[in-house]
């Protein structure tokens, strides 16, 4: 595998240009119609891949691109670059849609931006889906409904374990929950 080819080193990549780009906007006035996802979603329908890969400034994007790092480098030995980038942006996009949503039912409607989700997301994979897991939970026999209540108890501790003011934690549940689901289904496994 080239480094040049990594999905993890394009995503990071992808980061600072959205930045750079959002620097640009920021300064015509358009930085939320291009980048934040807001209710109505179907208002700018775009911010749903934007969203994911814009951050609110550089510690946001590095506190996203080092957590991202080595998770990234691990899921994308088991995986192809398209499997790694279509569930890094599924994962963010479903997590932001999370946000947006709940936070519009529970308070005031909110934009969101950062992808906190869909690193979260790749964390709970490579943490659901590799051989050491395999081994320890493989002679388990539960029932589906038991691995996900578990999967959600696990995402609830992270995600208040990581809570702070200003930080999008349904987004951050919702991406370590589907993760772990995808992890444990090796969805994004090589045939």
């Amino acid at each position: 595998m080239a480094l040049t080819r990594s999905p993890t080193l394009t995503t990071l990549s992808l980061f600072v240009v959205v930045l750079l780009l959002q620097s640009v906007a920021s300064v015509g006035g358009v930085l939320a119609g291009l980048f934040v996802l807001s209710p109505p979603i179907t208002a700018n329908p775009w911010t749903l891949v934007t969203s994911v890969y814009a951050h609110a400034g550089v510690g946001h994007l590095l506190a996203n691109a080092v957590a991202l790092l080595l998770p990234g480098l691990l899921l994308e030995r088991q995986t192809t670059a398209v499997r790694f980038h279509a569930f890094f942006v599924t994962a963010g996009a479903l997590s932001g849609v999370a946000e947006v949503t709940v936070g519009s039912l529970v308070g005031t409607p909110t934009g969101v931006l950062g992808a906190s989700g869909a690193v979260l997301a790749v964390i709970g994979y490579v943490v659901a889906g590799n051989r050491l897991t395999d081994a320890a939970v493989g002679g388990v026999a539960v029932s589906g409904r038991v691995k996900v209540a578990v999967f959600a108890v696990v995402a609830v501790a992270v995600t208040l374990a990581t809570g702070a003011p200003g930080v999008a934690l349904v987004a951050h549940f919702t991406g370590l929950f589907v993760g772990l689901l995808a992890g444990r289904a090796h969805l994004l496994r090589r045939e």
